[in-house]
């Protein structure tokens, strides 16, 4: 029995369902947790030839399942940083404001993640800088200046708990 998962297709903009099967989920699985494995690796895992191993890694790369393979560094070893979590709340929600703030707030390097919320905020921002003074030239210099914003309440993190990027594939979601 294979579980379907919706992939967007960037060129059409549309969002076909993917069969997944158990193999592609332990394939994923293994990626995530080690995007350096090799096909031999993830073969012998799985007790099965390097060619379909292969071949449904390309698939996932092809289809958009696999979005790119990075690094996760360490950054207390790289440096000093502080995390921050903004609330920013627009003046105004129509369509083409929101579209305004999100083609401006890709642009800013300190914002390592944006999401578009409901509720009582508009957008939930993860923010990385080297310190409080760092952060309040980001937050005066970049961010309230950017057009429409209405207020930002800032939430600064003391310690990670847990920080991971591996998606959960074999919980019930």
């Amino acid at each position: 029995m294979g579980i379907f998962i919706l992939c967007k297709c960037y060129k059409k903009g549309k969002f076909p369902v993917i069969k997944l099967d158990a193999i592609d989920y332990r394939i994923l699985e293994l990626l995530q947790n080690d995007s350096k494995t090799s096909i031999k690796e993830i073969a012998a895992k799985l007790n099965m030839t390097k060619t379909p191993i292969y071949e449904r890694i390309r698939r996932h790369e092809r289809e958009g399942v696999i979005h790119k393979y990075v690094a996760v560094i360490n950054s207390e070893l790289v440096r000093k940083s502080m995390v921050v979590f903004c609330s920013v709340s627009l003046e105004s929600q129509k369509l083409e404001e929101i579209q305004k703030f999100s083609n401006e707030i890709v642009k800013i390097p300190e914002v390592m993640e944006c999401y578009l919320m409901g509720g009582a905020n508009d957008f939930l921002l993860k923010i990385v800088v080297s310190d409080l003074n760092a952060y309040h030239q980001f937050s005066s210099g970049k961010l309230a200046a950017l057009p429409n914003v209405g207020q930002i309440k800032s939430t600064f993190v003391l310690n990670d708990i847990k920080r991971s990027t591996v998606y959960p594939l074999n919980s019930t979601l």
